[in-house]
């Protein structure tokens, strides 16, 4: 569990670095005294309450506060379902950040929990990925988040019956409208 302090510094290093990317093409470099575990991370940007953005890494390859620098950065410009961030969007946007557990093979799909799992379906060399908090934003129960994650890897929405790996994730979420002052 990531404390409050650190959340609090990690959702400040990313609205840094989405702002310095956006303003002038380049990211702040993290700092080296924070101390958290590297792990998979996610960062996802709304603008208006409308998806905006969503970049990240299944793996900690490298620190936790270098990926969330990173990926705030890039999620202003490298998501390809969206144009790039412009200035004046900047203060309409808002930060969340997951960051993520290790991954699991799903065996048996009833064990999959909406609200708690993320998950990944692949297939040769298909891969789609849905964050925890998607089914629960969209309402959807577990076949639908099921046969979401399938489309999103551009397979049919019942791949997952017909030989491909699913697996799960949980994510640890924190979000800029947060309060975490307690």
């Amino acid at each position: 569990m990531i404390s409050t302090a650190h959340r609090q510094r990690l959702l400040h290093l990313a609205r840094e670095a989405l702002v310095a990317r956006v303003r002038r093409g380049d990211a702040p470099a993290p700092p080296g005294d924070l101390e958290v575990p590297s792990s998979g991370v996610f960062v996802t940007i709304h603008c208006r309450g409308e998806l905006r953005g969503c970049l990240g890494t299944l793996d900690g390859r490298e620190p936790l506060a270098e990926s969330i620098v990173r990926l705030a950065g890039d999620v202003s410009h490298q998501d390809y379902r969206f144009n790039p961030v412009a200035t004046h969007e900047l203060d309409h946007l808002s930060i969340d950040v997951s960051v993520l557990s290790p991954t699991e093979v799903v065996t048996d799909p009833t064990a999959i929990e909406v609200g708690r799992d993320g998950l990944i379906i692949e297939q040769g060399s298909y891969r789609g990925l849905l964050l925890p908090q998607v089914a629960t934003e969209h309402g959807w129960d577990r076949e639908k988040f099921l046969a979401q994650a399938c489309v999103k890897a551009g397979l049919p929405p019942d791949a997952w019956r017909h030989g491909a790996t699913i697996l799960r994730f949980q994510a640890e979420v924190f979000r800029e409208e947060d309060d975490l002052t307690s």
